[in-house]
């Protein structure tokens, strides 16, 4: 995966993300974390490529109906949002924030 998002995309994906409704909580290297953690995008080596994972925790009728939104915007904007993998979020040390991809 990338080490760092591309500016200009970032811009394009806060355009996706905010026809949607939805918003933009933090952006860390290849990571974009969207507001209430339901989702979290996730930068390719294909910066018109981007993946969509879910947090274990949200609700699956309303995550499915973002991800319908978020694809549509992608494609509307020429970008391809694609399934990504579920994760989950735990406190580490520090105050750290640990991401856990579960395939």
């Amino acid at each position: 995966m990338s080490e760092k998002i591309p500016i200009l995309k970032l811009g394009v994906v806060k355009e996706v993300v905010e026809a949607t409704g939805m918003g933009i909580s933090y952006a860390y290297e290849d990571l974009v974390f969207l507001d209430h953690n339901a989702l979290l995008l996730q930068f390719t080596d294909d910066s018109d490529k981007v993946l969509i994972h879910i947090n274990r925790e949200a609700k699956s009728e309303p995550v499915q109906a973002s991800i319908a939104a978020l694809k549509q915007a992608a494609q509307e904007r020429e970008m391809t949002f694609l399934d990504g993998y579920t994760y989950a979020l735990t406190q580490g040390e520090d105050e750290q924030i640990n991401i856990e991809f579960i395939s």
